[in-house]
């Protein structure tokens, strides 16, 4: 079952172009990222270590959420090949930095080398989270067996609920999606996950549902073990806080709204300096699902790659090149530094 939304429709070419015109105005005024940065000693930045690969699968999806920043849905026709899988692998094999694999997409389940691709990173020791949607273990009965599947290799599943009520999920995501969220939910416990004890981690990320940032991550996740808990029998290991990134459908919404000067401004206001050193993009490397490399999944949907030259695409990596490259940054950086922080894995530090 297709899980939609009347999502806004304009080209993503036409909202990179509004965004390098809006950005360009601030490039050259003292509300850039990269003079902030500089304000604080903090430029350039410049990777720490390589210990995370995050892999997009693919673009496709059974869903078409109002907030994604990559534009997934199930028209998108863009999908990692088995070649560039071992691409992959052939990397992970030689560099024993990278200990965790972050598998992403769309929804990465529906990449038909998935499972086979998870056996295959598994076998290199390597700890694997998989960015899953929830709905797609009920899309189709050949995926109703994913939280067996996920056990079986000891995965780590991280899955987005924007809130512990039907009217704000779906409002975010779709008609019937908490229903069938709540549903995949109660499986991924039956076999364990969340459990204490168990040693399966399941992790839920929040992502606010207009223009502000997200509240205080600690609090809302004991108001979120609380409710479901108590409304459905659900129990989760973390909530992650995510800051919503202005581009893609949600630069849609801001721009189309008249909210993206407003949004913008209230990022920098809450520029963290002490989040700077736990970015994500310090010890992340993006990869596309065509092989390309990125310092971040944001950078990767607007198409900037990683600034070392030599080493742009997996049939050409080097990690010696990589671990010293200085990151690229543009306004929507500002969205990772304001306030407490955000990453894929949640708020960067208690201060706001």
């Amino acid at each position: 079952m297709i899980k939609s939304l009347k999502v806004l429709q304009h080209p993503l070419s036409d909202s990179l172009n509004q965004l390098a015109l809006l950005e360009s105005e601030r490039d050259s005024s003292q509300s850039s990222f990269k003079s902030k940065l500089e304000e604080f000693g903090l430029f350039p930045l410049k990777t720490s270590a390589m210990e995370i690969f995050q892999i997009n699968m693919g673009k496709m999806c059974n869903q078409a959420c109002r907030h994604c920043h990559v534009d997934a849905g199930p028209d998108r026709k863009e999908i990692m090949s088995r070649q560039t899988m071992q691409l992959c692998l052939k990397v992970l094999k030689n560099t024993e930095d990278i200990r965790t694999v972050d598998l992403t997409g769309g929804a990465p389940e529906l990449n038909p080398d998935f499972r086979w691709f998870v056996e295959e990173i598994k076998k290199l020791g390597k700890h694997i989270i998989v960015r899953c949607n929830l709905t797609i273990i009920l899309a189709n009965k050949r995926f109703n067996d994913l939280p067996d599947f996920f056990k079986l290799h000891h995965v780590e599943v991280v899955s987005s609920l924007p809130g512990f009520t039907q009217d704000r999920t779906d409002r975010q995501r779709g008609d019937g999606v908490f229903e069938d969220s709540v549903k995949a939910l109660q499986m991924l416990n039956s076999v364990g996950y969340g459990q204490e004890g168990s040693g399966l981690v399941l992790n839920l990320v929040y992502n606010p549902a207009g223009a502000f940032l997200p509240p205080s991550q600690m609090a809302l996740e004991k108001e979120y073990k609380m409710e479901l808990s108590s409304r459905y029998s659900i129990v989760f290991n973390q909530l992650f806080t995510i800051t919503n990134m202005p581009i893609s459908r949600y630069l849609d919404y801001l721009l189309t709204s008249g909210n993206y000067e407003r949004y913008m401004d209230k990022l920098i206001l809450a520029f963290n300096p002490e989040t700077v050193n736990n970015l994500m993009c310090r010890n992340t490397l993006s990869v596309g699902w065509d092989g390309y490399l990125y310092d971040c999944d944001f950078n990767q949907m607007l198409d900037l790659k990683v600034s070392s030259a030599k080493s742009q695409h997996l049939s050409e990596f080097d990690a010696d090149v990589l671990n010293e490259r200085k990151i690229v940054i543009k306004q929507h950086c500002y969205g990772c530094t304001a306030g407490s922080g955000s990453s894929c894995g949640g708020s960067l530090t208690d201060q706001v």
